[in-house]
C-alpha cells in the first residue's frame, strides 16, 4: 500500500509520499514522487497502484517532455499524463486483470504552470478522468487513506499556512504509519510557494521526526486524560440490564 497525500492552501501546496513498496513478503524503499522543473514550469507528480503501471506512464510522460512537448496550463499537463495512463491500460491491463491484477493507478499531480493564475491541485483516476481540488476540499490522499484523514478534516481550511498544512500532513502520515504495517518512513515532502516556480523537495528518516511523533502521542494522551468525566455518569450510574434468563 501507500500513503500519498496533496494539500493546497493559498500559500502554496504540500506533498507527502511514503517510500515502502511491499510485494508479497518483501518490501523495499522506492521514491514515489516525479518532479518537473523548468522556466515557469513547476509540477509533482504522486501515484498509489502497482509499481509497473506507474513507471512506464511516468517514462512515457518524461519522452513527451524530452521530446518537447510544453503546457503553459497544468490541467493541459494533467490530461496528458492521463492520456499515458489510459495508453498503458490499452496495452497491459486485459493481461494484468487476467493474472489477477487490478488497473489501479491513482495519481495527484500539483503544481504551477506559466498561465496559471495560481497553483493548481488534481486527483487522476484509474480511467483518466479527474478532479481538480479547491475550496472545501484542501487535500487529498491516496492509497492508505483510512486512518490519517482525521485530523487534516479538523485543523486545515484554504487559510492554513504551510507550516501547518506540513505539520497537520506529517501527523496524519505518523497516525497511517502507526496502523499501517505497509506505510513507513523515509517520507519525501515537496513544498511549492504560489508563484513561485521552483519546487522544494526533502526527505526525512524516522530519527529525523521520532520526537516530534513521540510529542504528538504523549499530548494526545494528556488531552484524552483532561477532558472531564461528569458526561459518563449518568452511562455508568444506570442499573445493569435486567437478565431474563
Amino acid at each position: 500500500m501507500t500513503y500519498c497525500l496533496g494539500i493546497k492552501v493559498k500559500e502554496g501546496l504540500v506533498a507527502i509520499a511514503d517510500t515502502r513498496v511491499t510485494s508479497g513478503t518483501e518490501t523495499t524503499e522506492k521514491k514515489k514522487i516525479y518532479l518537473q522543473q523548468g522556466d515557469h514550469h513547476s509540477l509533482f507528480i504522486m501515484t498509489s497502484g502497482l509499481r509497473s503501471i506507474r513507471d512506464k506512464a511516468v517514462v512515457y510522460f518524461q519522452e513527451l517532455m524530452n521530446e518537447g512537448t510544453a503546457y503553459n496550463r497544468l490541467y493541459k499537463a494533467v490530461n496528458a499524463f492521463g492520456a499515458q495512463v489510459k495508453r498503458v491500460a490499452d496495452e497491459d491491463k486485459e493481461s494484468l486483470e487476467k493474472s489477477g491484477f487490478k488497473f489501479n493507478l491513482h495519481t495527484i499531480i500539483g503544481g504551477q504552470l506559466k498561465d496559471d493564475e495560481e497553483h493548481k491541485l488534481f486527483l487522476l483516476y484509474p480511467e483518466g478522468n479527474w478532479v481538480e481540488l479547491g475550496d472545501g476540499a484542501p487535500f487529498v490522499i491516496i492509497g492508505n487513506s483510512g486512518h490519517g484523514k482525521a485530523i487534516l478534516n479538523r485543523t486545515l481550511t484554504d487559510s492554513s499556512s504551510l507550516h501547518l498544512a506540513l505539520k497537520a500532513g506529517f501527523l496524519s502520515f505518523d497516525s497511517t504509519r502507526a496502523s499501517a504495517n505497509d506505510v513507513e518512513f523515509p517520507i519525501d515532502v515537496v513544498l511549492y510557494h504560489r508563484g513561485s516556480f521552483g519546487m522544494i523537495e526533502h526527505r526525512y528518516a524516522k530519527e529525523d521526526l521520532a520526537h516530534i511523533s513521540a510529542q504528538w502521542a504523549e499530548e494526545l494522551r494528556a488531552a484524552l486524560i483532561n477532558i472531564p468525566n461528569d458526561w459518563m455518569d449518568d452511562a455508568f450510574n444506570k442499573a445493569p440490564v435486567p437478565n431474563n434468563l
